[in-house]
């Protein structure tokens, strides 16, 4: 599936809920859905600067492609990081960056969240870019 068929798939499931507490439900979900990361990897240069909880975010590139792991001592945050990394990973660094992460938008997610939450979202993506960029 390709990145922008899986972003319509986001859209898509985003769309079954009418509220935004189930919409909240379904980040949970997908947070419970992060494969295990490691307490060794919880390290500061993991962390990514600009989320008020705190957010560990871990790659490796495999096949030029990258794989992303991720972790949150939040629960609606770590469902946040588990939706982007379930889009982004396993993409090459040009599809990344090919992203307008426009998703974020069209499932109302930024602006149905605090502000403070808002910001670590957009530090996230930056971060995400980042990577990709390094990895070209």
């Amino acid at each position: 599936m390709n990145l922008q068929e899986a972003e319509n798939v986001i859209i898509e499931e985003f769309s079954i809920y009418e509220e935004w507490l189930d919409k909240y439900e379904y980040l949970i979900e997908l947070g419970k859905s992060l494969k295990d990361y490691p307490e060794s990897a919880k390290t500061d240069d993991k962390l990514i600067k600009g989320c008020q909880s705190r957010v560990w975010l871990d790659y490796k590139v495999e096949d030029g492609k990258i794989i992303f792991n991720a972790d949150s001592d939040a629960i609606i945050t770590k469902g946040i990081i588990s939706l982007l990394i379930g889009l982004y990973s396993g993409r090459t660094p040009e599809e990344i960056l090919s992203s307008d992460f426009s998703v974020v938008e069209k499932i109302g997610l930024k602006e149905n969240l605090s502000p403070t939450r808002a910001n670590g979202l957009v530090s996230m993506i930056a971060k995400i870019r980042e990577i990709a960029k390094n990895n070209i």
